[in-house]
């Protein structure tokens, strides 16, 4: 007699929480619906926390808006952006699970060149789960991937690879442009039949990269601390490089502790092109900055007694301010914020030994916000 066949629970269920900053009713989780309602939601809410956000049925969230981040953080709550996508950063702040995978709300399920739809998160999860190779490039990329391999010339010494860190995913149709590039190619999309890269690679060790937050997941327990988004948008001279900025920290950390990250696969489809001339507005002091800036990370080199995440953002806040505040004062500020964020951290996510020992300062889901589900 046949046996029914038990289905499978999705991947990391209870380990991994998905992170939504917004400031309009969620409905495009319905076309995700099918990868994400298992999964614990964190929506982060910019803008008038006034304003009723509506979340489809069957999903399980929390909803925290400007005054939840004040409420769970006091004084500390200034390093949280306001206005900016960087708000997203809270929820990774507040999250108790190992992973994070955040999306932004205009993006949707793209469909592969054969017309499938893309499991996005499986396809971080899988990133997250095999190692980098940070060290000697692999010219058939990711070898971890099924039906891939290491190449001819690769020295086995380094084929275990190291941990990864972060998984950084593409997206189809509006390209992830600067405002000067928009303004110059308006109609340019990227299609799967033209475009689409079927590849996953290690980004190499000593090499920075532009991160784009709106399709990106994480081990939260390797980088979390890290993944500050800064100082943007309201208030701030300088908006849309929030995850950028997290990125190039970041991997100067990976870098330092040894830890990979990856870039390619998954595609999302980006639905939405924001305005060029309102974009150009937020940018452009970090289109002239980050001819600085990039500099700035490529020579920075973390002292070997910084070991944890934690204590190389805080020695690279001292950098920061040091040797970009000259630029231009904000940077003393972001600085400041940099090290407020590892304060909030550290209240929030106290060490495990610390935890057992004590009941920590945590952010239990049912008092989260009266929208809570």
């Amino acid at each position: 007699m046949a046996h029914p066949i038990t289905p499978l629970s999705p991947p990391l269920k209870d380990e991994l929480d998905i992170v939504i900053p917004t400031i309009r009713n969620l409905d495009f989780l319905e076309m995700w619906r099918p990868f994400l309602q298992p999964y614990h939601l964190i929506i982060v809410q910019d803008g008038d926390p006034t304003k009723v956000i509506k979340v489809p049925d069957g999903f399980d969230y929390e909803l925290y808006n400007r005054n939840d981040v004040n409420r769970v953080l006091g004084p500390k709550a200034s390093c949280i952006s306001f206005k900016d996508s960087a708000c997203r950063c809270f929820g990774f702040l507040v999250s108790k699970k190992k992973y994070i995978f955040t999306i932004d709300d205009d993006c949707f399920v793209a469909k592969d060149p054969s017309g499938k739809e893309i499991n996005a998160l499986a396809q971080h999860i899988q990133n997250l789960l095999t190692p980098s190779t940070p060290l000697f490039f692999n010219t058939l990329y990711d070898p971890y991937r099924d039906g891939a391999d290491f190449v001819r010339g690769y020295p086995f010494s380094l084929r275990e690879g190291v941990s990864t860190a972060i998984s950084h995913g593409l997206w189809l149709n509006i390209p992830d442009y600067d405002a000067p590039t928009q303004l110059v190619k308006p109609r340019e999309r990227n299609t799967s039949s033209h475009r689409y890269v079927d590849a996953v690679m290690t980004i190499p060790k000593g090499t920075l990269f532009p991160m784009c937050g709106m399709n990106l997941a994480f081990d939260r327990e390797l980088i979390g601390p890290a993944m500050y988004f800064g100082l943007m948008g309201d208030g701030q001279p300088i908006g849309r490089y929030d995850d950028m900025w997290a990125g190039w920290c970041a991997k100067v950390i990976c870098d330092h502790l040894n830890l990979g990250v990856k870039t390619g696969l998954p595609y999302i489809w980006h639905s939405k092109a924001s305005n060029p001339f309102v974009n150009l507005k937020k940018e452009y002091k970090g289109i002239y900055w980050q001819e600085e800036i990039i500099p700035f990370f490529q020579s920075i080199i973390l002292s070997k007694e910084c070991t944890t995440v934690q204590q190389c953002y805080v020695e690279l806040s001292k950098n920061v301010k040091e040797k970009l505040g000259s630029v231009d004062p904000y940077f003393q500020k972001l600085g400041d914020a940099m090290v407020t964020w590892i304060e909030a951290w550290e209240e929030l996510n106290p060490p495990k030994e610390a935890s057992a020992a004590a009941e920590p300062k945590s952010v239990k889901k049912e008092e989260a916000s009266p929208n809570s589900k």
